[in-house]
């Protein structure tokens, strides 16, 4: 894991003393809110419908033990008792009192985390695989250039005021648990055909209310030179990219209004404009960084494990979360664990203070010290010996973290929704929760297989709902909530938008329409073949049958 350097350390610091000095002027009526909310937002700080929300930023999603617990202290002393993992693998604490936040940033800071850049109109924190260092299927692991990208583009003068917010993400292996194609930037690792390693550029991905995939402008680059690269795209951007209408302000829409041909000229224009020794990064800095991402020292084990098979044998209940929740490691004798954040009618991606310094425990005794924020937020111990699986589930079980749904119908994404948020236009846990305790049955769950479910409670798509394989956008509808059922999205390497299906449900009827959905796949889907692939194949109009021809 990236340990802060002296120039961290200082910044962070400097940073944290600079919004206690605004947080006073503010509360002494100093500042008013117009002044105060741009320096909140620099500094994760949300004002929602009850009380501020802080975002903490964990880039790439990597955690330490120790983090973790200072996480689960924060929960438990500034919140009530809990924090909420999110998409963009942060974390948000959604009762925090502006007179305290200070405090936390400190606290943050004691364990080398900060809330800098989780807001505002720059770049965000930067994304990637969550079982990256440990998938079987990697090429690389993609978090050093996650640093590097931190590094570059934090407070960074030039792009610290862009027309609208930014996002990167960076995925190693060949499928992409990482959702590149649908962000302003991805960046996919792959080989040529002499079997070099380099990095395809997509640009222009991005969801809310115009949801598009990216397009690639670059096939392969070469690694020392992605700075000056993403700089001449973020050049482009910040002198095209419309400030007269937030709503067309992303780079998607830029991109799609010049045209994607046009808008690669501009880059390699850009590109070729400026000296490359100016910003190509030196082999030594790059080794530099990845020195800290070094594998663990892991054990010489074998494939097969006799402790995890006879508890498997012994255990109904393991085998059937270790089928479920278990990924595959690139060494011999180690899965992946993944811990599910979805108990059945439970609030998707909480966890309790208690919770995380259990998950801080675990990491330390059983995982080499990491954990990871996934996606679909969930958190995952990646570097876990087989031998071990039985007592980590054994722990996880005794504190309500056991649930063997990971990639089925109850792992359930979510944003806070009406609940928290003052952009929402409805509610998304309450519906999250009743998908939950409508599929509570885990055989059934298993028998449907791997599905993407996500709910966003706006326009804004902080859900993902138009990347989930069935996607639920909550809507206000003359006072009244309603939601549309979009099927057929994938964040995944063949991404895709969902299409609508038809008019939208009451909340107490979104759970039965799906119930329906997922019947009619059963029913149509040929032997082995996930929904996704059943939905391409066939297309809505079976769907649609089954939830509209009584009505």
């Amino acid at each position: 894991m990236y340990r802060y350097d002296e120039f961290d350390h200082q910044f962070v610091r400097e940073r944290t003393a600079q919004f206690r000095d605004q947080a006073e002027r503010r509360l002494r009526g100093e500042l008013t809110e117009d002044e105060f909310r741009p320096l909140r937002l620099m500094n994760g700080l949300y004002l929602q419908l009850h009380a501020y929300m802080l975002r903490v930023a964990i880039p790439y999603g990597t955690l330490s033990g120790r983090q973790m617990r200072q996480l689960a202290m924060i929960a438990d002393k500034y919140d009530k008792g809990y924090g909420h993992f999110t998409t963009r693998q942060n974390i948000q604490y959604n009762w925090i009192k502006l007179e305290e936040t200070a405090d936390i940033l400190g606290h943050l800071a004691d364990v080398e985390m900060h809330a800098i850049q989780t807001s505002g109109n720059c770049i965000r924190n930067v994304t990637t695989d969550h079982w990256a260092g440990a998938a079987a299927d990697e090429i690389a692991d993609p978090r050093p250039v996650g640093e590097l990208l931190r590094q570059w583009s934090s407070l960074h003068p030039e792009f610290s005021y862009l027309p609208r917010k930014f996002k990167i993400a960076v995925t190693g292996a060949p499928h992409d648990r990482a959702a590149v194609k649908v962000h302003d930037i991805g960046l996919r690792l792959h080989r040529n055909a002499e079997g070099k390693v380099g990095w395809e550029v997509i640009v222009g991905g991005g969801q809310g209310r115009t949801p598009m995939i990216g397009v690639t402008v670059r096939d392969f680059l070469p690694e020392h030179e992605l700075i000056a690269y993403l700089e001449a795209i973020m050049r482009v951007y910040n002198l095209y990219g419309r400030r007269d209408n937030k709503y067309k302000a992303r780079i998607k829409i830029l991109v799609h209004e010049l045209g994607a041909e046009r808008f690669k000229a501009e880059v390699e224009a850009e590109y070729a404009r400026k000296p490359q020794a100016s910003t190509e990064v030196e082999e030594r800095e790059l080794a530099r960084i990845a020195a800290y991402f070094a594998p663990p020292p892991f054990e010489r084990l074998p494939r097969w494990s006799a402790a995890f098979e006879e508890a498997r044998l012994a255990q109904p209940d393991f085998a059937r979360w270790a089928r479920n929740n278990l990924a595959a490691h690139k060494v011999d004798g180690y899965t992946i664990v993944n811990i599910s954040l979805k108990p059945e009618g439970g609030i998707p991606g909480d966890a309790t203070g208690d919770q995380m310094r259990l998950m801080a425990q675990l990491a330390e005794t059983y995982s080499h010290d990491e954990l990871r924020v996934s996606h679909a937020q969930n958190i995952v111990l990646p570097h876990v010996k087989k031998d071990d699986v039985f007592a980590v589930w054994q722990a996880l079980d005794a504190a309500a973290l056991a649930t063997p749904n990971y990639g089925l119908a109850g792992d359930i994404i979510a944003c806070p929704g009406l609940d928290y948020c003052a952009l929402a236009t409805a509610r998304s846990i309450p519906v999250a929760q009743s998908i939950s305790r409508k599929f509570a049955d885990i055989g059934r769950q298993e028998e449907i297989g791997q599905i993407k479910i996500n709910i966003s409670g706006c326009i804004n798509a902080c859900g993902h709902h138009h990347v989930g394989h069935i996607g639920i956008l909550g809507l206000d509808k003359k006072g009244e909530e309603f939601y549309q059922i979009t099927l057929g999205g994938s964040s995944a390497e063949h991404s895709s938008i969902g299409t609508i299906l038809g008019p939208g449900f009451a909340g107490h009827e979104v759970a039965d329409a799906i119930d329906k959905i997922l019947e009619t796949y059963l029913k149509i889907r040929e032997p082995g073949e996930e929904f996704i692939a059943a939905y391409r194949r066939v297309g809505p109009k079976p769907f649609k049958e089954a939830l509209y021809a009584a009505a």
